[in-house]
């Protein structure tokens, strides 16, 4: 693997940060550009298995607005994302539907569960 260069989102800092394999690391890979412990933590998690919210609006009926926010309640493979939007993309919920209720549960097996982000 090249060096991966990477713009840290775990904290207001931004930090540029380089990413590179290296089998003498204890966990496999050299990363440097990183002002804190969590810059390390999403430079590997982000060149192993990178992972992504899905935000998003589905249609509702009854309600006074047509469209519903809706969102992951924690982040899912990032190969996965079309795969969520093509099930987000074919709901349609009756409202009255409440902030938190969870309208796809455990997405391909991940745990993860498409919630709504208000209630209508």
């Amino acid at each position: 693997m090249d060096a991966r260069q990477l713009v840290c989102i775990s904290c207001p800092l931004g930090c540029r940060l380089t990413v590179e394999k290296d089998e003498n690391s204890p966990q496999g890979y050299r990363v440097a550009g990183n002002s804190c412990k969590r810059g390390i933590d999403y430079a590997i998690r982000e060149v192993t298995e990178p992972t992504r919210m899905v935000t998003s609006t589905v249609r509702i009926r009854g309600a006074h607005l047509s469209r519903l926010p809706v969102r992951t309640d924690r982040p899912i493979p990032k190969e996965r994302i079309m795969d969520c939007m093509a099930l987000i993309n074919d709901l349609e919920v009756t409202s009255p539907v409440t902030m938190g209720q969870v309208l796809i549960s455990d997405l391909f097996g991940t745990g993860a569960h498409v919630v709504a982000s208000r209630s209508l």
